[in-house]
């Protein structure tokens, strides 16, 4: 509306939009896998459709009728495949650091902080290879998975700023053709009001809708984070069940734990080869 949509059609897009935000009732217009082009064009250009669509019916039209509200020219307006995947990807995985995973994380280090110095007068013996070497204290050994984790804590953190900045107002190739000055800045002031937290628009918007660099910092965190996680579980399934160094009433909790660890250590690699693909594609349109 601040750029010249019409304050109807903007309350129909807004209202379709929360529709499909906060509830399943238009599910089932959204029949694409997740298999396709790296900037997901067909699923952006679904949506489109789906609120095109919905926005015409609550303004009292006839489905299909794109001259009340046109997909491309109205919902997609400012916008493009290219600046709108990799800016919804930074927003949700912003989110989801700060909304659940930091939380968690914070909790385990309170924990085993808690531990360390529970421990710190209980001595026993290190081990290389599960042979006996020279005695340490159990708060000792906890000081070192507690050491991983605050690091990998901090390592997360550092990747939040590069995150936080989106190519959205870029358009298809970064210069941001077909929008308007200052949009770039405006709904990135937006978009931070409405989560709650800061975001900013990209420097340099080239290589923000170009590259997944951010996410593959942070998938890189991550993929460290799980290696500590399985060494951990592992550490704990060995004291316990082969050397009986504690003893543990359910065991259950190291594997389930392993599992999400090995599932972290394959979705790097497929985040990594996935970034590069869309890097070369966005690349040949630059050209």
């Amino acid at each position: 509306m601040t750029y010249g949509l019409k304050e109807d059609i903007a309350n129909a897009i807004i209202f379709s939009a929360n529709e499909i935000i906060n509830s399943d009732k238009l599910d089932s217009h959204f029949p694409l896998v997740i298999f396709q082009t790296g900037s997901g064009t067909q699923s952006n250009m679904n949506m489109n459709e789906v609120i095109s669509n919905r926005s015409v019916e609550f303004l009292g039209g006839k489905l299909g009728d794109k001259s009340l509200v046109h997909p491309n020219d109205h919902v997609n307006m400012s916008q493009s495949s290219n600046d709108v995947f990799p800016t919804a990807m930074r927003i949700a995985l912003v989110m989801d650091l700060h909304k659940y995973l930091m939380p968690a994380l914070e909790s385990l280090e309170s924990n085993l902080s808690r531990k360390v110095n529970e421990f710190e007068k209980i001595i026993k013996i290190g081990r290389t290879h599960t042979q006996d070497a020279t005695p340490l204290t159990l708060g000792q050994e906890f000081s070192g998975y507690l050491t991983q984790l605050q690091n990998s804590i901090e390592n997360i953190k550092k990747s939040i700023p590069h995150l936080s900045q989106i190519p959205q107002g870029g358009t298809a190739v970064g210069t941001g053709l077909n929008t308007k000055k200052g949009f770039d800045v405006l709904i990135a002031q937006e978009i931070s009001k409405q989560t709650g937290y800061q975001f900013e628009t990209a420097p340099c918007k080239f290589e923000a809708l170009s590259a997944h660099d951010a996410v593959n910092v942070l998938s890189g965190c991550l993929n460290t984070l799980a290696t500590f996680l399985f060494k951990f579980g592992q550490d704990f399934k060995n004291l316990s069940v082969e050397l009986h160094e504690f003893l543990i009433n359910d065991i259950t909790p190291c594997d389930e734990m392993l599992m999400a660890a090995i599932q972290t250590i394959g979705n790097n690699t497929t985040a990594t080869l996935g970034s590069k693909i869309l890097e070369i594609y966005n690349n040949i349109l630059s050209y």
